[in-house]
């Protein structure tokens, strides 16, 4: 999810209880989603007997990406008798919300075009009706409605916007940002030992050269200053990159996973440049949405599971509906599209096979979505673009969730949405967001709005919903292609793992590619 974070240890954290932060006329909602029935896992509260039985071929644990991936494959497919598991929400980091009847995302919002390696992402894409005609041509062609439009990226740099994301404002930083293009461009364009794109998506497709994985076993900020990449306005924007994707600093974060990052999207179109990424006024939600759309006959059922028993004729799960009743789903197969952390806590089995320090370091986000009456005065330079970023912020700047609607004219209201995300410590930042006050909350969700404007474009402001993911993406930490989750990506007995947990990275991809594997394997084995 590339959009947000800030560099935050938990002793630098805001305090600023008793600020004026509220104007009159608009009020804040917190939504914690996940937080109540993840709590009820993990302190192993004792549950209500089941009061009925469901059964099924296949269960899918999850509406995520993943789950929904999963489902949409098995149901193209001509599977039968599946049952669909929401989870406590459903679309997961996809979601949306509505404010003053305006469409904006409570998570992930744009996805960059699918390289040839991703052809799972083109079909999804070609059956929504979003790629049109063959999803394996070199140049497909995408829904212009959903293609970013100009200007599509501009930073804040000392007082002024600029265009797009890396301020080359003197002859150094130029050249500096010149060859660390060249480098990233030399390193994509590289083949492994085995014959494989060294970087590419989804992982499964990237090559196993050794000398390339070697890369894994050190972090990306040690290799920068060892690359002599050292300009610090492209530092900035490299920090910012890498707290956006991976909700973490350069320092945390793998070598190979941050070159990746800049290397890995390949995709083209016949509509449009390179680097051109699809968006939705309400995010990667019109995926999901799209993907229920898609699901025929799939049952689903409310709730979340909360125990998994595999036997050797079937799988047993017990799903909470609500605090006074649940269900026992019998199946004869179920994918787990959950995050790891939550997985283990329901299945014994993998709770043997995946030790607790053995999951990836969760990182949170913190998403704010602002309904404006109209539109703030902008400072000089560039125009008003799709993504904002505050050059140097600890926040991720933020998105504007009518700016595909702006072809012909701004429209009366509009929604900016703002991410926080990528604190050095991500435990200790996820206990401060636990605990702070909805003042704390909003004046860290509205801090780089309140950098980018004059004080008075909060009269503007009629409703502001803040969304907290406390586990909302893994961080790739030097060493993650080579962690213990890699055993689950092997498929053994009855229950099939499905989550961008497994790849170690949190993106639309990831989550996608191991949905559809589990699908088809589920397919073969009927």
């Amino acid at each position: 999810m590339r959009r947000r974070t800030f560099l935050l240890g938990a002793a630098t954290l805001p305090l600023l209880h008793g600020c004026d932060l509220r104007p009159p006329g608009f009020g804040v909602s917190v939504l914690r989603p996940g937080m109540r029935e993840g709590h009820l896992l993990r302190d192993a509260a004792a549950l209500p007997a089941p009061s009925g039985e469901l059964r099924c071929a296949v269960a899918i644990l999850g509406s995520g990406v993943a789950g929904l991936s999963a489902a949409w494959r098995l149901a193209r497919e001509g599977g039968r008798d599946v049952l669909l598991i929401d989870g406590p929400e459903p679309d997961g980091n996809a979601a949306a919300s509505l404010l003053g009847g305006l469409a904006c995302p409570r998570g992930a919002h744009y996805l960059p075009l699918p390289g040839p390696q991703a052809m799972h992402v083109r079909d999804i894409l070609a059956d929504l009706g979003i790629l049109h005609g063959d999803p394996r041509a070199r140049l497909p062609e995408y829904d212009e409605q959903a293609l970013v439009h100009p200007a599509a990226e501009r930073t804040l740099h000392q007082g002024r916007w600029h265009e797009g994301l890396v301020p080359q404002d003197t002859p150094d930083s130029a050249a500096a940002a010149r060859r660390f293009n060249d480098a990233m461009a030399a390193f994509a364009a590289r083949t492994g030992d085995d014959g494989r794109p060294a970087f590419t998506l989804p992982l499964a497709a990237c090559s196993a050269d050794t000398s390339l994985r070697a890369l894994d076993r050190q972090n990306f900020a040690g290799w920068l200053d060892r690359a002599g990449h050292t300009d610090p306005s492209l530092r900035r924007y490299i920090d910012y990159a890498m707290r956006d994707d991976y909700g973490a600093p350069p320092e945390a974060v793998s070598a190979w996973a941050g070159i990746h990052y800049f290397t890995c999207r390949n995709g083209e179109a016949a509509n449009a440049e390179a680097g051109a990424v699809l968006t939705w006024p309400q995010g990667l939600s019109a995926l999901t949405c799209g993907l229920r759309s898609r699901l025929g006959d799939t049952r689903r059922l409310d709730g979340f599971a909360a125990s998994i028993t595999e036997q050797r004729d079937g799988v047993t799960v017990i799903v909470v509906q609500d605090a006074l009743r649940c269900l026992t789903v019998r199946a004869d197969h179920v994918i787990c599209a959950m995050p790891l952390f939550a997985a283990r806590r329901i299945s014994p089995g993998l709770a043997e096979r995946l030790p607790a320090t053995a999951l990836p370091t969760a990182a949170p986000w913190l998403v704010a979505n602002v309904l404006l009456d109209g539109f703030p005065h902008e400072r000089p330079g560039a125009d008003l673009a799709w993504d904002n970023v505050i050059h140097g912020s600890r926040g991720l700047g933020y998105v504007v969730a009518t700016h595909q609607l702006t072809r012909v004219a701004r429209p009366a209201a509009t929604v900016f949405t703002t991410y926080q995300a990528g604190w050095a410590n991500p435990a200790s930042a996820r206990h401060w967001l636990a605990q702070a006050g909805d003042d704390d909350l909003l004046a860290l969700a509205l801090g780089d709005l309140d950098a980018a404007y004059e004080p008075r474009w909060r009269a503007r402001i009629r409703a502001v919903e803040l969304t907290l993911r406390a586990h909302a993406m893994a961080v790739p930490a030097p060493g993650f292609l080579g962690a213990p989750a890699r055993q689950l990506r092997e498929p053994a007995g009855r229950v099939l793992y499905a989550h961008a947990d497994l790849s170690g990275l949190s993106l639309f991809e990831e989550a996608s590619w191991w949905g559809d594997q589990a699908a088809r394997e589920v397919l073969g084995r009927n």
